[in-house]
């Protein structure tokens, strides 16, 4: 816990820093020999996202022109996503990019609201290839902390089953209740079957995952699709993959959605639950959505978490020790 008078110093010492440096060094090398093109798209964006559980911050800019008397609304965005699948649309080609994103509500061991993302897309990639790329960069990322670590895929269904003996698809949401019971929360008006799903992978499944490994957890059920595409042969599944290592999440990857007649009705889905839950509703982004009308080419794309690879690298306890000014210090 800092004091007044030290909390002007960086939270990350000297050699963490020169760590994160290197570490970002190697990402970009690992993706320039592969011929992927770094980009960098707007932290100061015009739609903030629908997803209930992500909360966009939002910023106040002078206004554009005289006749405008209120300005109007902008955020700092959550992901680079919108804006690079527009680019995909026009024609970029694969890309990355590496850079600063902010959440809202977010703070704890893991979290700082202010984050660092690898994010990319590949053309033509396969689930299983993007998550064989994610382990070769992790890999490289961590280095001497990967030594050992196995390589291990695991369906949603296993990860539950061998967890919590339990199908979270047929599963009653009785019997997912009974499950998160130790975890002392109560349900309320707003509790979903997905809650309880979110609340037992976060809470008492993905602390479990990746020890001594790096674990793929592949097939999320639709509802938890976001903006993947369902499995066409498993329509009750999502094809979206995460990573965990030594119990923390490091990367969220999907088969990218490419309709946007279908892109916008789960946006409206979502809208109808930030209503339910009482939560501010957020606009579609149209010009992602124009891009996807435009043609999105067959993708698929992962965000990594960095600072939580530099953790993990580092051997750090908190995500504060590998930032330079974590917001409570900004």
């Amino acid at each position: 816990m800092s004091t007044p008078g030290d909390d002007w110093r960086p939270r990350a010492t000297r050699a963490r820093l020169v760590q994160r440096a290197a570490l970002l060094a190697r990402a970009r090398e690992f993706f320039a020999a592969r011929g992927v093109l770094e980009v960098d798209t707007p932290l100061v964006v015009n739609t903030p996202v629908t997803d209930v559980h992500i909360h966009s911050a939002s910023v106040q800019l002078a206004a554009v022109t005289l006749a405008q008397r209120t300005p109007p609304p902008h955020y700092l965005h959550t992901s680079p996503e919108y804006a690079m699948k527009r680019l995909l649309a026009a024609g970029s080609g694969d890309i990355y990019q590496i850079c600063h994103v902010v959440r809202g509500f977010e703070c704890s061991r893991l979290h700082n609201p202010e984050f660092t993302l690898i994010e990319w897309y590949r053309l033509g990639a396969t689930l299983e290839a993007l998550m064989q790329e994610v382990e070769a960069l992790v890999r490289s990322l961590l280095g001497d902390a990967a030594t050992g670590r196995a390589g291990e895929r695991l369906s949603y269904r296993e990860a539950f089953s061998r967890e919590l003996g339990l199908d979270p698809l047929t599963a009653s949401v009785a019997q997912l209740a009974d499950a998160a019971q130790p975890l002392g929360f109560r349900a309320d008006a707003h509790t979903t079957r997905d809650t309880w799903l979110e609340l037992l992978m976060a809470n008492r499944i993905g602390p479990r995952l990746g020890a001594n490994a790096l674990t793929f957890v592949y097939g999320y059920p639709a509802s938890q699709a976001a903006l993947a595409r369902l499995d066409a042969r498993d329509p009750g599944t999502a094809l979206r993959f995460e990573l965990y290592c030594d119990g923390i999440e490091l990367a969220n990857g999907f088969h990218e959605l490419a309709a946007a007649a279908e892109q916008r009705a789960r946006f409206e889905r979502d809208n109808a639950e930030r209503r339910r839950r009482g939560l501010p509703v957020a606009a579609p982004d149209e010009r992602l959505l124009a891009a996807l009308e435009a043609g999105l080419p067959d993708c698929a794309g992962v965000a990594l978490g960095f600072d939580r690879t530099l953790m993990l690298a580092s051997g750090a306890g908190e995500i504060e020790e590998v930032l330079a000014f974590p917001t409570r210090r900004a």
